[in-house]
C-alpha cells in the first residue's frame, strides 16, 4: 500500500456500556503498519455509564467521544462524528461486538489502494456466514437486501460494517434517518460509486439485541423510496389516506346514484372516477403532498399532465379489475367497484409520490431514478397484462392456434408447434379460456425479459438493464408479445435466451454456455423459423472477430448445433411425413409470391413495432456502434461487444430488407431482430452517448403515452366508451367474439333438433371467423370438431385442409357463416349442396352495445 494514511474508525453506541472495554481493546491491538487509527465513539445518549467509560478512555488512548446526536437514528450519530473525524477514510461498525475488528484492515486496503470508494463487509459472499443467527433474522435480513436490489449492487447491502472514504460519507443527505447508513452512501454515489465487498463471519451478538425487526424493516422500506426519489412519508401516507377515504366515499356514492339510476356500468365508472380524480388532484396538491420538497423545478401544467397520465392509467387499471370482477366471478358493480378502486388507489399513491410530486434531492442520481422507474413500469404492465388477460376476446390467430392445441401434433403447415404446446399447457390449467390460451405468453415474456436483462446488464452494466427492462416493456412489439399468444412470444423468450448465451460464449469466453446457446436456438426453431438467422449471425461474428475464430477448432459450437437440432427433430419428423410442406411454406412458396417493393412497409412495420421515437433511437445507435465496432475502443466498452451488438443486429435485419425488395413482408417478422440493440439504446438514455439531449427528455413522455394507450385499449376491448360503445366492429376488432360464438351455437342448435342430426359449421375465409367459432361455440362440448374452416368448399383454410377430410363430411348439413353479406351470395355455393336457404342477419351486441353484425345461411346434403 501507499504511505500511512490515518482511518477513523465510528463506533456509534447507545447503552453499550457492558461492550465497550472488550471493543476498544480490539480495535486498539489492530496492526498499524499500513495505517494509523483514531476511534470516535458516536453516542446518541446513553445512560447506563457509556459516556462515563468513553470519557477515561479517551485520557489514554486515541479515542474520542462525540455526543450531541441522536436525534436521527444510528445514521445521525454516524454523520455527526464523521465531521469531526481527521482520517480521510471512515470505518463504521457497531459498538455491539459482532462487527470482527480483525477484517478492518481488508476493509481499508482496497480504498488505500484507489481500488473501491467503499468496502462492505459482507456475509454473503463467498467466505461469509452467519452460523448463530435465527431463522428470523436470516430472513429479515435478506429481505431487507432483496428490497435494496435495485439500488444496489451488492450481495450484502443491508450490512453496517464498511470503510468508505470520509467525503463519500459526508456527501449523503444531511438528513439522513435510520440505521443502514451505508446504503445511503451507495443510493447517494448510484453507478459512479466503485463499490467491493470482503467476506466476514458474522457471529450474532455477545451482548445486546438485534436492531432489525419488523418495525425497523417497515421503517426502512420507507427510506429506501425516498432514497429512490419518492415523497414518500408516514405524514403525506396518512394524508392520502385521508384524501383517498374522501374520495372513495364521493367516487362509490357518484357510482351507486348513477349506476341505480340505469346508467351503462361504463360511463357509471367513468363518471364517477372523473369527478373523485378532480376531488383528489385539489387536495393532493394542496395539503397531501404539498410538503417542503415539493417540485419546485416543474410546472403546474407539466404536474397537471403527470397527474393526469397516473389517473388515466389508474382508471385503465380499475375498469379491468371491475370488469374481471362482474364477468369472470360473478360479483354485483356495486361491490365490484370497491375492488376497482383499491386498485386504483395503489398506483395513484406510488405515481403521486415518485412522478407527480416526487422527491427533488439532488442527491438522486439519474441512473437510479431509471431503475425505479423500471421498477414501476414493470410492476404496472405485469398486473395490467394480468387483470386484461382473461378479459378480452381472442384475436383470429390466437383461436387458430387453441385449434391446434386441439389437434396436438408435432408439426403444422405453417407454423412449429410450440405455440400448440404452450395453449395446451396452459389450458389444462386453466381450462379453455382465454387465460388459459394467452398465459404462455405471458410466462414467455417474462423469461425473455429475465434474459434481456442479464444481456444488458453484461454489456453495459446494472443501470443499463433496468432501462433496457422498461424498453420490452414498453415498447409495442415486446409489450404485445406478453399478451397474445403467437409464435412471436416463445420466439422472442428463446431469441433473447440465445443473445445472452452466446455473449457469455463468445465475449464471456465461456465454454459452457454454448449449450444454453444450443438449447435456446433448438427452443426458438420449435416457435418459429427465423431464428435461423442467429446462426448465420453467430457464423459472421466468428469470421470476424479474431478472437473468436479459435471456437471453428473447438467441439462446444457444434454439439450446440447437435442440441438444437435434436430439440428441432419432430418438425424435421413432421415435415418428411407430410411432403415437406412447412419448410416449403415458409421458404419457396414466399418467395413465388408477386414482385412487391415493400421496403417503406418494412420502415413503417419498424415505426409501429417500436415507435417513432423508438425507431430513431435505434438508427442513432446502431450508426454509433457500428462506427466503432472495430477501434480498439467503444461506448460499449470496447470493440467486441459493438462488433457483437452491430452483427447481431444488422445481419437478421438485412435478410428482411434484402427480402423487402422483391416481396411482401409482414409486421411483426423483424420484431426480434433489434433485441441484441436494447443495451446500446439503454445505455444511451443514461449517459447521453449516441442520442442527444432532446431526445432523451422525450423518452419518459414516449413510455409513459404508450402506457396509457395500452391501458385505455384494454379498457375500451372489454368495456366499451362511455355513451358511445365501440367504434369499430366484430369485423376490425375483438370485441365480441364471444357474443358471436354464443349466438351462433344457438342456431346450431336449432338445425340439429330440426335435422335430428350433427350439423357442420362453415365459415366463408381463411381461418378467422372458423376459429373464433371453434372456441366461442360454448352451446356444444366439442364444437370445435364441427367448425371445419372453408376447405368443404375448395377454400384455402391452412389446417383445416388437414384437420378434415372432405370425404368425411359429404352428405352432411352445414351452417355457413360470414361476416359479409356478399360472402354467401356467390353462386359457386351451390354447386356444393343439394338447397340453400336464404340469408338472414344477426346482430351482436355486448354488454348491450351494438358490436357489428353477421350472415348465414343453411347448406343441405354438402358435395365437398
Amino acid at each position: 500500500m501507499a504511505g500511512m494514511q490515518l482511518v477513523s474508525i465510528i463506533v456509534p453506541t447507545l447503552d453499550e456500556v457492558d461492550n465497550i472495554d472488550l471493543l476498544l481493546k480490539s480495535l486498539l491491538a489492530l496492526p498499524s503498519t499500513d495505517c494509523g487509527f483514531e476511534i470516535l465513539i458516536a453516542d446518541g445518549g446513553s445512560t447506563d455509564g457509556t459516556i462515563d467509560l468513553v470519557r477515561k478512555w479517551e485520557a489514554r488512548a486515541p479515542v474520542r467521544l462525540i455526543t450531541g446526536a441522536g436525534r436521527r437514528g444510528l445514521a445521525g450519530d454516524v454523520l455527526t462524528a464523521a465531521a469531526y473525524a481527521a482520517g480521510s477514510i471512515v470505518v463504521v461498525m457497531d459498538a455491539d461486538l459482532s462487527h470482527p475488528p480483525e477484517r478492518i484492515p481488508d476493509l481499508v486496503r482496497a480504498i488505500v489502494d484507489d481500488k473501491s470508494d467503499m468496502v462492505v463487509g459482507s456475509r454473503y459472499v463467498a467466505g461469509g456466514a452467519t452460523p448463530d443467527w435465527p431463522k428470523t433474522r436470516r430472513l429479515l435480513s435478506r429481505l431487507g437486501g432483496a428490497l435494496a436490489w435495485p439500488l444496489s449492487e451488492l450481495r450484502d447491502p443491508m450490512s453496517g460494517f464498511f470503510a468508505v472514504r470520509k467525503e463519500r460519507l459526508l456527501a449523503i443527505d444531511p438528513e439522513a434517518s435510520g440505521f443502514k447508513i451505508g446504503l445511503e452512501i451507495i443510493a447517494e454515489g448510484g453507478g459512479r460509486l466503485r463499490v467491493s465487498e470482503v467476506p466476514i463471519v458474522f457471529h450474532d451478538r455477545v451482548r445486546g439485541t438485534s436492531k432489525i425487526g419488523w418495525t425497523q424493516m417497515l421503517s426502512f422500506a420507507r427510506r429506501l423510496m425516498v432514497l429512490a426519489g419518492g415523497a414518500v412519508s408516514l405524514g403525506n401516507a396518512t394524508r392520502f389516506a385521508g384524501v383517498g377515504l374522501m374520495g372513495l366515499a364521493v367516487d362509490l356514492l357518484i357510482f351507486q346514484i348513477l349506476f341505480g339510476l340505469g346508467i351503462a356500468l361504463v360511463t357509471a365508472h367513468a363518471v364517477s372516477f372523473a369527478v373523485a380524480t378532480v376531488f383528489n388532484y385539489t387536495l393532493n396538491s394542496r395539503w397531501a403532498f404539498a410538503t417542503r420538497s415539493a417540485n419546485v423545478r416543474q410546472s403546474d401544467g407539466i404536474r397537471i399532465l403527470r397527474f393526469i397520465t397516473v389517473c388515466l392509467l389508474a382508471f385503465a387499471l380499475r375498469g379491468g379489475v371491475l370488469a374481471g370482477a362482474v364477468d369472470l366471478f360473478g360479483w354485483p358493480p356495486q361491490f365490484a367497484i370497491v375492488l376497482g378502486v383499491g386498485a386504483a388507489t395503489v398506483v395513484n399513491y406510488l405515481g403521486n409520490a415518485f412522478f407527480v410530486f416526487p422527491s427533488v434531492s439532488p442527491r438522486v442520481p439519474l441512473d437510479i431514478r431509471w431503475r425505479i422507474a423500471a421498477i414501476g413500469v414493470l410492476g404496472y404492465v405485469l398486473l395490467l397484462r394480468m387483470v386484461y388477460l382473461g378479459l378480452v376476446d381472442l384475436l383470429p390467430e390466437e383461436a387458430y392456434y387453441w385449434n391446434y392445441a386441439q389437434h396436438l401434433d408435432i408439426g403444422y403447415l405453417d407454423h412449429p408447434p410450440m405455440v400448440a404446446w404452450l395453449i395446451w399447457l396452459g389450458t389444462e390449467v386453466f381450462g379453455n379460456t382465454e387465460l388459459g390460451v394467452r398465459i404462455g405468453a405471458y410466462a414467455s415474456w417474462i423469461a425473455g425479459a429475465a434474459f434481456i436483462f442479464q444481456f444488458s446488464r453484461n454489456l453495459v452494466g446494472k443501470s443499463a438493464a433496468f432501462v433496457s427492462v422498461v424498453l420490452v416493456a414498453a415498447l409495442p412489439y415486446f409489450f404485445s408479445n406478453g399478451f397474445i399468444m403467437m409464435p412471436d412470444a416463445p420466439l422472442t423468450a428463446a431469441w433473447a435466451g440465445s443473445l445472452y448465451f452466446l455473449e457469455r460464449a463468445l465475449l464471456g469466453n465461456r465454454r459452457r454456455a454454448w449449450l444454453g446457446a444450443g438449447l435456446m436456438i433448438g427452443f426458438g426453431l420449435l416457435s418459429k423459423y427465423t431464428i435461423v438467422l442467429l446462426g448465420l449471425a453467430t457464423l459472421t461474428f466468428v469470421l470476424l472477430d479474431p478472437k473468436s475464430r479459435r471456437w471453428l477448432l473447438r467441439p462446444e459450437p457444434y454439439l450446440a448445433a447437435i442440441v438444437a437440432c435434436v430439440l428441432f427433430s419432430p418438425v424435421i419428423f413432421w415435415n418428411a411425413t407430410h411432403d415437406w410442406v412447412s419448410f416449403l411454406f415458409q421458404s419457396s412458396r414466399r418467395l413465388e409470391d408477386n414482385f412487391e417493393f415493400s421496403l417503406p412497409t418494412l420502415v413503417a412495420d419498424a415505426l409501429v413495432l417500436l415507435t417513432p421515437l423508438g425507431l430513431i433511437a435505434a438508427v442513432s445507435a446502431l450508426v454509433g456502434i457500428v462506427r466503432h465496432s472495430f477501434p480498439d475502443k467503444s461506448d460499449l466498452g470496447d470493440s467486441r461487444q459493438a462488433r457483437f451488438v452491430a452483427i447481431y443486429t444488422l445481419v437478421p435485419l438485412s435478410v428482411f430488407v434484402a427480402f423487402s425488395l422483391f416481396h411482401n413482408v409482414k409486421l411483426n417478422w423483424s420484431g426480434p431482430t433489434w433485441l441484441a440493440l436494447l443495451p446500446v439504446i439503454s445505455n444511451a438514455l443514461i449517459t447521453g452517448s449516441h442520442i442527444g439531449g432532446t431526445l432523451r427528455r422525450w423518452w419518459v413522455p414516449n413510455v409513459m403515452g404508450v402506457l396509457v394507450f395500452y391501458g385505455l385499449g384494454f379498457h375500451y376491448l372489454v368495456l366499451g366508451l362511455p355513451t358511445v360503445g365501440y367504434v369499430g366492429n366484430i369485423r376490425t376488432l375483438p370485441v365480441a367474439w364471444q357474443e358471436f360464438g354464443r349466438d351462433a351455437g344457438q342456431i346450431q342448435v336449432a338445425v340439429e333438433e330440426e335435422t335430428g342430426k350433427p350439423v357442420l359449421l362453415i365459415t366463408i375465409g381463411k381461418y378467422f371467423a372458423a376459429s373464433e367459432l371453434a372456441f366461442y361455440n360454448r352451446a356444444r362440448q366439442h364444437a370445435s370438431t364441427s367448425s371445419v374452416g372453408g376447405a368443404a368448399l375448395g377454400q384455402d383454410s391452412l389446417m383445416y385442409n388437414y384437420w378434415y377430410r372432405p370425404e368425411d363430411m359429404r352428405g352432411r348439413t352445414a351452417v355457413l357463416y360470414a361476416l359479409k353479406r356478399r360472402d354467401l351470395e356467390k353462386d359457386s355455393l351451390n354447386a356444393h349442396f343439394s338447397r340453400l336457404t336464404d340469408i338472414q342477419e344477426r346482430k351482436i351486441t355486448k354488454h348491450g352495445i351494438a358490436a357489428g353484425s353477421y350472415f348465414y345461411r343453411v347448406g343441405y346434403d354438402l358435395r365437398p
